[in-house]
């Protein structure tokens, strides 16, 4: 007997719009909230952009306020304070890519090793639970370990008697931006760890196999298996970080600040919110927030460029 051939539903019919409502349609619910809010906050606040071609009065609203065209940016870059505080943001996001962007590399090379998945699994989670953690939180903990004479840490180190007095880690300008700069790495090296985790799962087993029958130890296999499988993810995180070169993060900051380390703590987070919206200056604050976006925008263009110079796939 001969067997009938069924035709395949073309392509056009398995992606209509009618189809993909009725079978996925709770899905298509459950985007409507996260796209909501992306759109009135990040897209709807568009048109306040005006306001940094204006001296915007709240009391006077768009319409009130008087038009001073670039006048708004000449203000801002001819503030010491803004050099200052752009100085400060440019060296410290440079030195944070720099100590922070090879950890989770590293790390994630580390865990696959591991040959006891439930340690693997614990020390996986251990690692990516200060991502949740609030700055309020982790400054707050930083503060019972690091203080000068209190701390448990320099409690311990006198006790051990490595050191004859505290070293003072948050109340002295180097010391500070050393230990801001590594709590900052602890705290956010678990979640690109798993990134990377991810993607080293993607690498065929076959090419290990192949390695190890050719005589290939491990740090030849992470070297020219592993890393170049995870190459493109590397090219892909570190652009979308040069993009973050201009920013800062206020609450990190905050939870820092004293006195004693007032030079390098102020940052452009810092004077957009002493200049421009302690002082109601919200025309000097937009025009900074829209001067780091554009800065950002160019070096992920930049980045990206030259990645695809150099064979790789990019970002966009």
């Amino acid at each position: 007997m001969r067997s009938r051939k069924v035709k395949a539903p073309s392509l056009r019919e398995k992606t209509t719009w009618k189809k993909a409502l009725q079978r996925d349609w709770h899905l298509y619910l459950m985007l409507l909230l996260p796209v909501a809010l992306v759109i009135i906050f990040n897209y709807a606040a568009y048109p306040g952009l005006r306001m940094v071609f204006m001296d915007y009065k709240p009391a006077k609203g768009y319409d009130g306020s008087k038009w001073v065209g670039w006048g708004t940016f000449e203000k801002v870059f001819r503030d010491k304070d803004f050099i200052r505080a752009l100085k400060n943001s440019i060296i410290f996001n440079l030195l944070d890519l720099l100590v922070s962007f090879p950890m989770p590399i590293i790390l994630a090379l580390m865990l696959n090793e591991l040959r006891y998945p439930r340690f693997k699994k614990v020390t996986q989670t251990v690692l990516y639970l200060p991502h949740f953690l609030s700055w309020v939180i982790i400054g707050s903990v930083a503060y019972q370990l690091f203080r000068p004479s209190t701390g448990i840490v320099n409690v311990l180190l006198m006790k051990w008697g490595w050191i004859q007095q505290g070293i003072p880690f948050l109340t002295e300008k180097n010391h500070w931006a050393a230990t801001y700069l590594l709590i900052g790495v602890w705290q956010g090296m678990g979640w690109g760890t798993i990134i990377y985790l991810a993607a080293i799962t993607g690498i065929s087993g076959e090419l290990y196999e192949a390695a190890m029958i050719d005589g290939a130890n491990r740090m030849q296999r992470i070297w020219h298996i592993t890393l170049p499988g995870i190459r493109s993810t590397i090219v892909v995180l570190l652009i979308m970080n040069l993009g973050k070169i201009m920013g800062s993060n206020f609450e990190r900051l905050d939870v820092f600040a004293n006195t004693q380390v007032r030079d390098y703590q102020y940052q452009l987070a810092i004077y957009i919110y002493e200049k421009g919206l302690a002082n109601s200056k919200f025309s000097m604050a937009t025009a900074v927030g829209l001067f780091q976006s554009l800065v950002g925008l160019m070096l992920v263009l930049l980045s990206d460029r030259i990645a695809k110079g150099l064979g790789e796939d990019g970002l966009l």
